[in-house]
């Protein structure tokens, strides 16, 4: 518990330094290039509808409620277990989550991008509010869920990372949330920022967590 709390501001601090702010850089930069050339609105109309009919429309509840679902059921087998490491994996799972929450919401605060329609009607995959709470931090740049999915995939994997099952597994449950909400409540460009937002997040929580006494 004391690293979940004492790392917060430093893991915080090291998402916006060196390659870390580097690569939210390059987030930006593939959403400009995806928004502006049109593609956000050619995957729309071709992939949302079906997307909401499909098994992948799941993905939206089961990324919402693993997020909370997992911390504290690893919790529960390392109490069991009296594991120090999987009460730890816990601990940065629930971190990883929080962080990606934490990050997104704070883009999304300032980019206040539209979400997509219901219905394929006029193209406003260019619009975006600017500015401070102009559509709130729940819809929006980057996908939450994707974020916090690949967030608590990669922190898996740097913290178990001679595990093959892990390695494949974690990342892949990671791209079935993202390409999820790809296909039923983000544009494609969100779910493209969310992976590299909850990348970087998963990695430094996981590099944090490793050194960890406990651990």
């Amino acid at each position: 518990m004391k690293t979940f709390f004492t790392t917060i501001p430093k893991n915080i601090a090291r998402l916006f330094k060196g390659y870390n702010l580097l690569w939210q850089g390059v987030a930006m930069v593939l959403t400009a290039g995806i928004v502006l050339s049109g593609f956000d609105w050619w995957y729309f109309t071709h992939v949302y509808a079906v997307g909401r009919s499909t098994p992948f429309f799941t993905a939206v509840i089961v990324g919402g409620q693993m997020p909370i679902i997992a911390p504290i059921v690893l919790f529960g087998i390392g109490l069991i277990k009296k594991s120090k490491r999987i009460i730890n994996t816990g601990w940065a799972l629930g971190q990883a989550a929080l962080m990606g929450l934490m990050v997104s919401s704070f883009y999304k605060a300032f980019t206040g991008r539209i979400q997509p329609p219901h219905e394929t009607t006029i193209d406003i995959s260019h619009q975006f509010n600017f500015g401070i709470l102009k559509h709130g931090m729940f819809w929006g740049w980057p996908s939450s869920h994707t974020t916090v999915a690949f967030a608590m995939a990669f922190s898996l994997v740097t913290l178990y990372p001679h595990s093959k099952a892990i390695r494949y597994l974690a990342p892949l449950y990671a791209l079935y949330i993202g390409i999820g909400v790809s296909t039923s409540i983000h544009w494609f460009s969100e779910f493209i920022a969310g992976i590299i937002f909850g990348t970087i997040i998963g990695i430094v929580v996981g590099k944090a967590f490793k050194k960890a006494p406990s651990s």
